[in-house]
């Protein structure tokens, strides 16, 4: 007779074995009370050990910081509430940063403004209202860009460093969700941002791309996420998908954890001198 070999069962978190002997009624309950937690800047400390994203093969922190000089008059977009920045520990009177999330724009003037980083407002249009040749550096961590103004805004030798979201970034987890999936933003790639970078008239110093695991120890972190991340969700909510995130548990229980896909690229530019 073959020999044969059961899987073990996963180790499932406190939270999770609760999830999973809840009624319908307590899980809606319990969900619903994940939704309503606030959320601010991009400080997800809230769901620490509850959930975890594979890191990048590149150090995004360490490149940037690989490019800072004690002099550096650098640029964050799209800081959120500034976290990012603040863990370079650089200059602030040389900073400064722009936000278009109206609740993170009110943190930005709460916290990053008294230190003496200028904080400055952008739409959609991602118009950067600073004169030509402010900054040495421009960085830009999963947010959207116009690379002709960044370009205007860098001084000849200038560099432009960017940690970016793919265009199928989460696609199965929305799928999971939501029950249906269609990318906003088909053509948001590392091949595509290396073409307009050349269009832009800027010099690709490197780039690189991958594919990584997020993975989600309970039903109320990945609620909690989504919620933090609308633009990637939209129209989620726990009352609108609650069946598909009654039939996650099924996921969770055999594997401990609900998984996705991230897609993740960066890119370092150069301005030429001439």
């Amino acid at each position: 007779m073959a020999a044969t070999s059961s899987r073990p069962k996963p180790k499932l978190s406190r939270i999770a074995l609760r999830e999973l002997n809840y009624s319908p009624e307590e899980l809606r309950a319990w969900l619903i009370s994940e939704e309503a937690q606030g959320f601010e800047g991009w400080d997800f400390s809230y769901l620490e050990g509850r959930w975890h994203s594979e890191q990048e093969p590149w150090n995004y922190r360490q490149i940037v910081l690989d490019h800072l000089g004690a002099n550096t008059r650098l640029l964050d977009m799209g800081t959120g509430g500034g976290e990012f920045l603040l863990s370079l520990g650089h200059e602030p009177r040389l900073c400064s940063v722009t936000e278009a999330y109206p609740p993170n724009l009110e943190l930005c003037y709460r916290s990053l403004a008294p230190l003496g980083i200028t904080v400055m407002p952008v739409d959609e249009s991602d118009q950067l209202n600073f004169p030509s040749g402010s900054f040495d550096i421009v960085i830009n961590r999963h947010e959207s860009y116009d690379l002709a103004e960044v370009n205007r805004v860098l001084i000849p030798g200038g560099s432009f460093i960017t940690q970016q979201v793919g265009g199928y970034n989460d696609a199965d987890l929305v799928q999971k969700l939501r029950g249906f999936y269609q990318s906003e933003y088909p053509d948001h790639d590392l091949p595509h941002a290396l073409e307009a970078a050349r269009v832009a008239g800027l010099e690709v110093l490197d780039s690189a791309s991958c594919r990584g695991k997020i993975l989600f120890y309970d039903l109320g972190a990945l609620v909690y996420f989504a919620k933090a991340a609308p633009w990637g969700f939209a129209g989620f909510s726990v009352e609108a998908d609650f069946e598909r995130l009654l039939n996650l548990r099924e996921e969770l229980s055999g594997t401990g954890a609900v998984a996705g896909t991230e897609e993740r690229f960066f890119m370092i530019a150069r301005k030429p001198v001439s």
